[in-house]
């Protein structure tokens, strides 16, 4: 089965070149990979004519931001599974695309989530936050619960029967996306217990508290359209949920 990753890059050539050959690395067979950047002026563009005989396809022109890049790059996927891998992030070992593949095949499902760390940027091995994924229950949603999103793997035809991802919603567009498929729509998914990436710390998101803030609001809008149950306090509850991740940090300094 062949498997599309998509890359989202602006003037990413710090890590892009350690994303890339994660992918290349990959023991699973068949796979495209798909970059789509927003006419970078640093050194991206080179990285990525370095690598072109290992990139399905790729283009460079101006977007709407990094969600209307992923939509543009899901209308060039020719994969059976579409999976995100951001520019500055890469896969944690070389399996991880065969062993999402075999939990599709093996176990029919729809979509595959697994587990992801949040390293130090210049040393991949420290881990500063440890993302410990649970088994798929959708009653989680209405906590705040949500699978770690570059870890989300979906079929591609459910993709243009439920829609993309909807960049309005900015920071929380990957969040009501998977609240959209997992628990408006309920799709069949199914938890890998593997960590699946190695993301480098210094997500938009989480930058400040007024930017958090904002962001919390924009879960509560996309609650709110996807009929999860009091959806104010479950977007209260979204970051609360999260301590459970320093548990884990503890145990597993290194990864």
């Amino acid at each position: 089965m062949k498997v599309t990753l998509l890359t989202v890059t602006y003037n990413s050539e710090n890590y892009l070149e350690e994303c890339i050959n994660s992918v290349i690395a990959q023991t699973h067979p068949d796979i495209e990979h798909i970059i789509v950047d927003a006419a970078s002026t640093d050194g991206t563009l080179e990285i990525i004519r370095k690598y072109n005989g290992h990139i399905a396809q790729w283009v460079s022109e101006k977007d709407n931001g990094m969600y209307d890049a992923i939509n543009k790059g899901i209308t060039m996927a020719t994969g059976g599974i579409i999976g995100i891998l951001n520019s500055d992030d890469k896969l944690a070992a070389p399996d991880v695309i065969s062993d999402i593949v075999h939990c599709f095949t093996d176990q029919h499902v729809d979509a595959v989530y697994g587990d992801l760390v949040y390293v130090e940027k210049k040393n991949t091995s420290r881990v500063l936050r440890y993302w410990k994924g649970f088994s798929y229950k959708r009653y989680r949603f209405n906590y705040g619960w949500m699978p770690a999103h570059p870890t989300f793997y979906v079929r591609t035809s459910l993709i243009a029967e439920l829609g993309g991802y909807e960049s309005h919603y900015y920071t929380a567009a990957d969040y009501e996306f998977m609240a959209r498929y997992l628990y408006r729509f309920r799709i069949n998914a199914r938890y890998l217990p593997k960590l699946i990436v190695k993301m480098r710390s210094g997500g938009q998101s989480n930058k400040t508290l007024a930017i958090r803030l904002r962001a919390n609001r924009r879960d509560y809008l996309a609650m709110k359209k996807n009929k999860i149950p009091f959806p104010l306090a479950a977007s209260i509850l979204k970051p609360i949920i999260k301590l459970h991740q320093y548990y884990y940090t503890f145990f597993r300094k290194n990864i």
